[in-house]
């Protein structure tokens, strides 16, 4: 059969809804507000056909730089032979999500302020640096309960 290069070549499994998410969509997804300045997420919904990003934006996340009734531009870096391009994609906002990558780094923001809050009413200096996770404290195992027990491999044996 000749191979076909059509605009969406190779989607079958990319835009595909996922399971118990055919249908209709949500009306929480028309009720979102995006400002500009926003980080996005951009996910390509098959039940809206128009307004559909190309594949290659699909899973790609990008900043909104204009927003319109009923869709929004999202700026996205792409990479063009050994440079990066800034790409300006308009999508409708079936395909936009709210990204979620900065959640942690904002949640990390306020703990530290707090801390730092708590440790100058106090009068000590907070730690503020992430740790990453140690070893496990050495310990001593008891027998008193615990027998140990000797293992040995099984024999091999084609019966």
């Amino acid at each position: 059969m000749p191979q076909s290069h059509g605009y969406r070549k190779g989607t079958r499994h990319m835009f595909a809804r996922k399971f118990r998410e055919h249908g209709m969509i949500k009306l929480s997804t028309y009720l979102q507000i995006f400002k500009v300045g926003d980080i996005v997420d951009i996910k390509a919904n098959s039940a809206q056909q128009r307004g559909m990003p190309h594949k290659y934006y699909h899973g790609r996340t990008g900043i909104v730089y204009n927003v319109t009734k009923s869709a929004v531009g999202v700026i996205v870096n792409k990479r063009v032979g050994g440079r990066y391009l800034e790409k300006r994609v308009n999508v409708r906002i079936e395909h936009v999500r709210h990204s979620r990558c900065r959640e942690d780094f904002v949640r990390r923001v306020k703990q530290n302020a707090q801390l730092s809050a708590e440790a100058k009413a106090s009068g000590q200096k907070a730690v503020l640096k992430r740790i990453p996770a140690q070893p496990r404290e050495g310990h001593f195992v008891s027998s008193k309960n615990n027998v140990p027990t000797t293992m040995q491999p099984i024999p091999y044996d084609t019966l």
